[in-house]
């Protein structure tokens, strides 16, 4: 089902999976100031859907996305600094979304996925890629560099070979792309392999997924201090006796489906 009309993407959503799907396969889903609005806007909708219990994010036509788009490098090079500082913002703003969305997220790469593509597909919790999917941190090669998805990139490759990428702006494979954890999986028929991810979401605790995120996100720095056990002791005390912490152990006690196991199973219930 359409949910809305937009110039450079798709959205759709389907028993509670949305999908944000990039549209310019003319230009290979290069991606503009226009795309880059459109997006945000799309998943902050997506975010605030009770309709939406997870989102995939892929592309039409044979790659998923090439980068930035040429017309809008042109305009960039023409802007003084505050005005690509402000462009620069809304790019970075996507990123920042789609890494923070409250709900399970995964990217369906085909083709070529260059750039800020490697940055989208980085923020999302899984993704899969085609055995002839490759990938680019190209900036270098044209006097820039990868600054606002690099956190994403960085956070996923690690530091060293983060390095070796944004410095060679080598193309590499899916299996390299895989080794380094920039993606889990390759496989051919995208649709199948996201069919298992997609069966696994629909059981869990909407909840309890979506504090996982906001854990692993703030244990990003790797410390373990007072800080850290005191927030991971508050973080499952609360969850503990919240109202889905409370359905989810009496229904493992009890032998039964929990609530929200019944409600998606059921096409008329308010999902």
């Amino acid at each position: 089902m359409l949910t809305s009309q937009y110039k450079h993407i798709e959205c759709e959503i389907s028993q509670g999976v949305a999908q944000l799907i990039l549209n310019r396969a003319e230009v290979h889903n290069a991606f503009d100031e226009v795309m880059i609005s459109e997006m945000i806007n799309a998943i902050k909708n997506f975010a605030n859907d009770s309709q939406c219990n997870m989102l995939i994010l892929r592309a039409n036509g044979k790659n998923f996305s090439a980068g930035a788009d040429l017309n809008w490098m042109r305009k960039q090079a023409k802007m003084d600094v505050g005005q690509n500082l402000a462009d620069a913002h809304e790019l970075a703003k996507l990123m920042h979304v789609l890494d923070k969305f409250p709900k399970p997220t995964i990217a369906l790469v085909q083709g070529a996925a260059f750039g800020g593509a490697l940055g989208l597909i980085c923020c999302c919790d899984i993704a899969i890629a085609t055995t002839g999917a490759s990938f680019c941190l190209s900036e270098v090669k044209l006097g820039l560099i990868p600054a606002v998805i690099s956190p994403y990139v960085v956070r996923a490759m690690g530091n060293r070979q983060s390095r070796r990428f944004m410095l060679t702006a080598e193309r590499f494979s899916a299996d390299v792309a895989l080794s380094h954890q920039v993606i889990h999986q390759i496989n051919d028929d995208l649709d199948a392999a996201a069919a298992p991810f997609i069966t696994a979401f629909n059981a869990n605790s909407p909840q309890g997924m979506a504090w996982v995120k906001t854990l692993v996100s703030r244990l990003e720095d790797g410390v373990i201090d007072d800080a850290t056990l005191n927030y991971t002791s508050e973080q499952i005390a609360r969850i503990r006796v919240s109202d889905e912490g409370q359905e989810g152990l009496n229904a493992f006690f009890e032998k039964r489906a929990p609530a929200w196991q019944t409600v998606k199973s059921d096409p008329q219930g308010a999902q």
